[in-house]
């Protein structure tokens, strides 16, 4: 595999559910446009092989890897089970997340968690417990997430205003600091 597939693959691969744009990959891997179309397609017609669980597809203009469809039977059996006792504790903190400040994008629940939540979404997407509410107009237009009336039945929750309040983090972090002046 040449240098110029492994970077374009990998990269890809990274974009998750969003994908990546040509000009996007143009600028980062700095290949002419007829040079990435050509990596681009031998990298589709590698992942056509039965042998791939995935395909490299270009989907609204973005390329991003999915499951094949004879994939999608085992992936429902993996995550139908909605057991919350069944969930990582970065599923939960990713749910919690989207559940008090959605809608709300991958790219903010990340900078709140501090670390990639790529493979949670997707599993939650998967027990659809979250779902895609939408765009925001920002570049690249990420999806927008928001909780399920699955996620409210199985936390028993009429109205998210029922969810716990949150501590005052500045508040408490200031009487710790300073006392009660």
């Amino acid at each position: 595999m040449s240098e110029a597939r492994k970077i374009v693959e990998g990269l890809i691969f990274l974009s998750g559910d969003e994908g990546l744009d040509l000009p996007s990959l143009r600028e980062v891997t700095h290949l002419d446009q007829e040079s990435l179309l050509k990596v681009i397609d031998e990298l589709m017609q590698e992942y056509l092989k039965e042998e791939h669980g995935i395909e490299l597809v270009c989907y609204g203009e973005r390329y991003k890897f999915i499951s094949k469809a004879e994939i999608h039977e085992y992936a429902e059996t993996l995550f139908s089970s909605t057991k919350m006792s069944t969930l990582s504790q970065a599923a939960l903190e990713t749910l919690a997340i989207i559940a008090y400040k959605q809608p709300i994008t991958r790219v903010e629940i990340e900078e709140i968690r501090g670390v990639s939540c790529d493979m949670m979404i997707r599993k939650l997407l998967a027990r659809s417990l979250i779902r895609e509410c939408g765009r925001t107009d920002a570049p690249g237009r990420p999806f927008l997430y928001e909780v399920t009336q699955q996620f409210m039945d199985a936390f028993k929750l009429k109205t998210l205003d029922e969810l716990p309040e949150l501590p005052m983090i500045e508040q408490n972090m200031d009487e710790e600091l300073f006392g009660d002046e």
